[in-house]
């Protein structure tokens, strides 16, 4: 008797430790499932499902600013020499569009550089039946250039000051654009043609796809770059060459473009 309620009680003793053991696991794995969820608490869950679609706006806008460069170069046998004429033609230049309306801060000097000249010489009377002897690098003086960078804001007097630069000897004029000064307006009108561009084509993508746009979740532009369609630039201007006739500058339109990619969570 005694035998059967120690086995009876050895069982219960057993059930109750595999019962205890199972509810531990049980406890255990809801709390770390608890505390998974709280570590996403506040957190954006990462869409599963998405589509990308793309638009494109663009602004046309005629220029109302034109750019130029000049260079002045002057060689001599010392760097004094060649800086004090360089200056004395730069000097001209400068004043010379001072005179034609145009502000300090739109005349901008974009490099100085001071060049030593070399020649290659080669001694004749050291020549002898096996040759000559390796010649050398003499120098022979000194190039100093400055180049300036001009704004004209008065896009009809870009033609005159061209001509009168070319008239007081300058050779060196390159890189004549147009441009618009403020674009600024115009980039973010040509942005939000692109953005309803991107949105029509979702809401068509997704009916073809028998989805619903839920929210963007993300959002990017590119390709925000003015199209220049005119453009001219001036170079020889001046010299034996030179003209007085006022170039004609025709400057035809700009295009600013911007191009966005929309990418839409979807269900």
């Amino acid at each position: 008797m005694n035998g059967e309620l120690l086995g009876e009680k050895k069982k219960l003793i057993t059930t109750l430790v595999v019962v205890g053991a199972i509810l531990a696991l049980f406890l255990a794995m809801k709390t770390l499932g608890e505390i998974k969820q709280y570590g996403l608490i506040g957190k954006d869950m990462p869409p599963t499902s998405t589509i990308s679609v793309s638009g494109k706006g663009e602004k046309l806008a005629t220029p109302d600013v034109a750019e130029f460069s000049f260079s002045v170069i002057k060689e001599a046998k010392t760097v004094k020499e060649a800086q004090d004429n360089a200056a004395e033609k730069m000097n001209e230049a400068i004043a010379l569009i001072r005179g034609s309306g145009i502000e300090e801060k739109d005349i901008k000097t974009t490099s100085y550089n001071i060049y030593p000249k070399y020649e290659y010489r080669k001694s004749i009377a050291l020549c002898n039946e096996w040759g000559c002897p390796p010649g050398d690098q003499v120098l022979i003086g000194y190039e100093v250039s400055q180049s300036v960078s001009v704004k004209v804001r008065t896009i009809s007097d870009a033609g005159t000051i061209l001509s009168k630069i070319g008239g007081i000897g300058i050779s060196q004029v390159s890189g004549l654009t147009f441009s618009i000064d403020e674009k600024d307006a115009l980039k973010s009108e040509a942005r939000e043609m692109a953005i309803k561009d991107a949105q029509t084509k979702a809401v068509v993508l997704a009916k073809q796809l028998g989805v619903k746009l839920v929210r963007i979740v993300n959002f990017s532009e590119s390709g925000d770059y003015p199209i220049y369609y005119g453009k001219a630039a001036g170079y020889g201007l001046g010299g034996d060459d030179m003209t007085s006739s006022v170039p004609e500058l025709p400057v035809g339109e700009n295009t600013i473009t911007s191009n966005v990619t929309i990418v839409y969570e979807i269900r």
